[in-house]
């Protein structure tokens, strides 16, 4: 019972983590990369879709994305979900292809990606915590209705609580990462 809760309350802080991952690479920087675009849906059709499936990806150069679209009809709409997010980026059509030079980062963007950082970072600690009081929950229950011993539960939760410390260090090292990666000129 108490390795059936652990195991799941681990496999539930692995995803927490890697939302994190995702959150942060979403995140710009100073360097172009795909997964700023990652979580842009474009209406396609009238579907909302993502642009990573309606789009190919390259870097040519440090600060510049080239996207090109499987399908040509799609690239107006594609060029307006880019303009209307929040990137910060002007995007370019010409006509086979949709060209985003991303601006160098000022110092008070920098600070503001930082915080963003923080606050996803700190999100992502949460739903860590939220899962340890559901996991700590379920094993005190199981103690009390007798299922499992009393030595067997704070086993169960010693463990909880090192798997709960190992992931938060884990999300820490992602943020601070992260801003390492913003905050370099």
């Amino acid at each position: 019972m108490v390795e059936e809760a652990l195991f799941e309350a681990e496999e539930k802080m692995d995803k927490a983590v890697e939302v994190a991952k995702e959150d942060f690479a979403g995140i710009r920087t100073g360097r172009a990369n795909s997964g700023m675009f990652a979580k842009l849906l474009v209406d396609y059709y009238g579907a909302p879709t993502p642009l990573q499936q309606l789009a190919s990806f390259n870097i040519p150069e440090a600060r510049t994305v080239l996207i090109t679209p499987f399908d040509k009809s799609s690239m107006a709409v594609i060029e307006k979900t880019i303009r209307d997010s929040d990137l910060g980026v002007n995007p370019s059509n010409d006509g086979v292809a949709i060209r985003c030079n991303l601006p160098a980062l000022t110092e008070e963007r920098r600070k503001e990606y930082v915080k963003l950082a923080r606050s996803k970072g700190e999100d992502s600690r949460v739903a860590i915590r939220n899962v340890r009081r559901k996991t700590k929950d379920e094993i005190d229950k199981a103690v009390k209705n007798k299922e499992i011993g009393e030595d067997e539960g704070r086993g169960g939760q010693t463990e909880l609580e090192a798997l709960t410390k190992k992931h938060v260090e884990l999300i820490d090292h992602l943020l601070a990462a992260k801003e390492a990666e913003l905050l370099e000129v």
